[in-house]
């Protein structure tokens, strides 16, 4: 018989891609994550594991275990909401998302929800992208609000449902009185030999740069920063010019002004659960309010 915590040692290793990372994630030692699987493999009388460089990688075998696997946890959350499916939202609802979807979108969702059923406590809690699968998949967080981007898992991983919220566009921002303020629509190509001020991080920085290159040029990158409210503060001090989501919801009364763009660059949001979980009463009365909330965050 399959040991079931084994078995989750090995799925780790999966999602994590090593040993000492999915050990970490589960708050073992690599030597207890190890002997785990080595257990299992000794009780299924297969190899799991083989040797790659200094590293290890999934044999064959355990490819087609964790298929399975995914089935099992997904059986798991069936039974769980089986047993929920007929009553109100109740109880703790995790919830997370990076900085501008909390403030957004995640925060007014968690007023109206309590508001609504005094017996549901919302939790949230602002990660990056990548943290919010690394929550899901250890469940440790019921629904995320996650930007789309070329790092994050693959629609067609079993393991999470990703579903479309809203396309967040970027809007060009300059100092107040720049040439380009004011204007109803501005190209984006107008800007072309300005300096930038453009995100450290991805996926942001994949999307500025993507919405340049898809104007024809590529931005001559001046400063760099990780939250939208500093990049604005250095437009205002008119160290250049960014592209910002509309959704962001930056400090009151900067001298900036934020002027649509044709072509409309912008990025994606998705909700993301574990398989079989947007059926839960919790997660679905939080999906309803997330769905209403959309269309007026970036209008």
């Amino acid at each position: 018989m399959i040991d079931l915590r084994r078995l989750h040692v090995l799925r780790a290793v999966a999602h994590y891609g090593t040993v000492t990372a999915a050990a970490r994630a589960l708050h073992f030692t690599t030597s207890a994550a190890s002997q785990q699987i080595r257990q299992l493999a000794r009780d299924l009388g297969v190899d799991l594991l083989e040797p790659q460089g200094r590293g290890v990688r999934l044999t064959p075998a355990a490819e087609s275990l964790l298929a399975h696997a995914d089935a099992i946890q997904a059986r798991w959350d069936q039974a769980e909401l089986d047993l929920r499916a007929e009553h109100a939202p109740a109880g703790p609802l995790r919830v997370s998302g990076h900085a501008t979807a909390v403030s957004a979108l995640l925060a007014p969702m968690a007023l109206r929800l309590q508001e609504r059923y005094p017996r549901l406590s919302v939790r949230v809690r602002e990660v990056v992208v990548s943290e919010s699968f690394d929550l899901l998949f250890e469940g440790e967080t019921d629904l995320a609000v996650v930007e789309a981007g070329p790092d994050n898992p693959p629609l067609s991983d079993t393991r999470f449902d990703q579903q479309p919220l809203l396309d967040d566009p970027f809007d060009l921002v300059v100092p107040e009185g720049h040439a380009l303020a004011g204007r109803e629509r501005v190209a984006l190509s107008d800007a072309a030999h300005e300096d930038w001020i453009v995100p450290i991080e991805d996926p942001c920085r994949t999307h500025v740069m993507s919405a340049c290159g898809d104007a024809g040029f590529s931005p001559g990158i001046v400063h760099h920063a990780l939250d939208w409210n500093v990049t604005a503060h250095l437009v205002a001090n008119r160290l250049g010019v960014a592209l910002i989501p509309r959704l962001s919801q930056l400090t009151p009364h900067l001298p900036i002004s934020r002027v649509r763009c044709t072509g409309n660059p912008h990025r994606k949001l998705l909700t993301c659960t574990r398989r079989g979980g947007r059926e839960r009463p919790a997660v679905a009365a939080a999906l309803a309010q997330l769905h209403e909330l959309a269309p007026t965050a970036v209008a």
